[in-house]
């Protein structure tokens, strides 16, 4: 499988993320070879091929040992990066033992390697993620806590609805980030499979002993063994792929309300500044939130991604020609871009300012309008839901049209006046009262979040 940005399977990807070196050249190379060293020592102890040659090949498979150059130019006319690998390596062995040589790769094929070689990068760039997706778990859960009770508008189709709390919303991200967590454990156990299948799936080059060596080559890994290859079956790649996607989604969803609530004319929240960080060529005023922007760009480009994998389920029989090869570039680059979307919304959120006088500022710019539901509730008490909600829509527009507050014109409009008490319009007006269930709420994530930890 091919590295995002490379031609032939071999070669970094993008420098600027910082996921890159799990998909790297020679860690890539290194995977594939980890395959063959285990299949080697898999062999001897099924007592396929001798043991003497299997420490030769295993001691042979070290990627600094291979010339990277010869294998990018010989892949493109072999088809892959396993085939020309496979022959350095004979190369290798048979410089130090000619007869061991002929045990390299034994009852294997290409994609066995790649594969495999491609779940052992998984398994690399999953861990970091979970470890990622723990650290930016902490910063929400610590943002819950800290601003349960940091009153703000709450939003629908953009404009004001009815009052939330800052923690509410961190809280409902880190909800979603926990579920991602959850999601990884059962991903694990699908995905982190051995691929070793020979020609055509049946293992019929190692006779009665395939199964017993897929058992030991899967011990030597610490993968998990498959009831059958996977050559063509490609909802292993697509789950983790989909996966990823989801992460990104929610991290762009994140993302998007951050930016929303760092606008000028909002200014509830703001990035973290710092020397360089932020500013324009032109415009010495501006602090714009780049860790943000990098995380909605990555979101952009995810499902194109991740589509593409899907697309390439649709294989040929026992072998693709077409759809495999497009997971090679593919996949590399969506669990880099999400380890650095992951790296950048941490960046976001360890150094984000909360403006809560802001917020608490913004709850009036409505002139009361955001607890126009909880005037209607009171008022259906004695009239009815309906009436109720009708009455205070008229009022509604009144204000707006003469520019008064939503309580000043319930108090003098005719058909409202003599429904409250001053007493009972302090009570529907503030909107520490109008909260509902969301302590409870914060409370139920925030226990997840310590039960997973």
């Amino acid at each position: 499988m091919k590295p995002a940005g490379s031609k032939n399977g071999i070669g970094a990807g993008p420098a600027h993320r910082q996921g890159e070196a799990l998909f790297s050249g020679p860690a890539r190379l290194q995977r594939m070879l980890d395959f063959e060293a285990a299949l080697a020592r898999a062999e001897a102890r099924c007592g396929v091929i001798p043991s003497q040659a299997a420490e030769v090949i295993a001691s042979s498979c070290l990627a600094e040992l291979f010339d990277r150059e010869a294998l990018e130019r010989e892949s493109v006319l072999a088809g892959n990066i396993a085939i020309p690998l496979v022959r350095q390596l004979t190369r290798l062995v048979a410089e130090r033992d000619r007869e061991a040589a002929g045990y390299v790769h034994w009852g294997a094929t290409s994609q066995d390697a790649i594969d495999t070689g491609t779940v052992l990068e998984m398994r690399d760039a999953l861990a970091a993620m979970e470890t990622g997706l723990r650290h930016l778990c902490d910063l929400l859960a610590d943002l819950s806590l800290r601003h349960r009770a940091s009153i703000m508008p709450g939003r629908t189709w953009l404009q004001h609805a009815v009052p939330v709390t800052f923690g509410l919303k961190t809280a409902g991200w880190l909800d979603a980030c926990l579920r991602h967590r959850e999601r990884l454990t059962g991903l694990r156990e699908r995905v982190l499979t051995l691929q070793f299948g020979g020609a055509a799936g049946t293992l019929a080059s190692l006779g009665d002993q395939g199964d017993a060596v897929a058992a030991a080559l899967a011990e030597e890994l610490q993968l998990g063994l498959p009831l059958m290859p996977w050559h063509t079956a490609r909802d292993r790649i697509a789950e983790a792929g989909a996966w990823c996607g989801l992460v990104a989604g929610t991290l762009g969803k994140i993302a998007r309300d951050l930016a929303l609530m760092m606008q000028t004319e909002v200014g509830e929240l703001l990035e973290g500044g710092g020397e360089g960080r932020g500013g324009s060529s032109t415009m010495p005023q501006k602090r714009n939130p780049v860790a943000v922007a990098d995380v909605l760009a990555a979101a952009t480009r995810m499902p194109g991604l991740v589509s593409t994998l899907f697309a390439a389920m649709v294989q040929e029989h026992e072998r693709a020609l077409g759809g495999w090869q497009a997971e090679w570039e593919t996949l590399p680059e969506i669990f880099t871009l999400s380890h650095h979307t992951l790296s950048r919304m941490t960046d976001a959120l360890s150094e984000i300012e909360v403006h809560t006088e802001t917020m608490a500022a913004n709850l009036e710019a409505t002139g009361g309008m955001l607890l126009a539901e909880a005037a209607s509730m009171a008022l259906a008490q004695s009239l009815g839901r309906a009436e109720a909600h009708r009455l205070v829509e008229a009022a509604s527009r009144q204000a707006i049209a003469q520019t008064k507050s939503l309580r000043e014109i319930l108090e003098r409009s005719p058909a409202t006046a003599g429904a409250f008490s001053s007493r009972q319009l302090d009570s529907i007006f503030d909107p520490s009262r109008y909260l509902g269930a969301t302590q409870a709420m914060i409370d139920r994530v925030l226990s997840h979040y310590r039960e997973m930890r």
